[in-house]
Formats: C-alpha cells, structure tokens, sequence
C-alpha cells in the first residue's frame, strides 16, 4: 500500500487544499501529507515513533493507517 494510493474523500481526518501542499491530502488543519503517514508505518515505523516525529496525537495516526488499510489491506506485515 503507498498512501499516495488511498482515496482520502471519506476520511474526516482528512482535507485537501490546491493552496496548501500542492493539493495534496493532508491530516485536517496541519501541512503532513497523510500518505506519508501511511507511507512511513508501511516502512516499518511504530504508531508511536510516527506520532512523536510528526507531533500528531497517536490516535489520529492511528485512525489514519486503519482507514488506507481498510481500503488497501496490506499483503505483508510491516516490518
């Protein structure tokens, strides 16, 4: 999965903006892409090393992968 890939339309966590990132998705009221997230969880990086990094509270990335896995489940495990 590549968050690139996801369709955000249906996630209220999630708002794109032309003027903001070049249009693409990102977590609501901030500039973090949310397939970087995903993207960055895909890589082997834990919820909680994701959410300190970024500085984004550990349920929102959380809710963020659950909802690109539920539309693109993952053929392996994270590593």
């Amino acid at each position: 999965m590549d968050g690139t890939n996801v369709d955000w339309s249906e996630c209220t966590l999630v708002e794109v903006d032309p003027n903001r990132v070049g249009g693409r998705p990102v977590i609501k009221g901030t500039r973090m892409p949310a397939g970087d997230i995903v993207a960055n969880h895909e890589y082997g990086v834990s919820i909680d090393e994701i959410a300190e990094q970024f500085r984004i509270a550990p349920a929102i990335v959380q809710a963020l992968v659950s909802y690109a896995e539920r539309l693109h489940p993952v053929a392996r495990t994270p590593r």
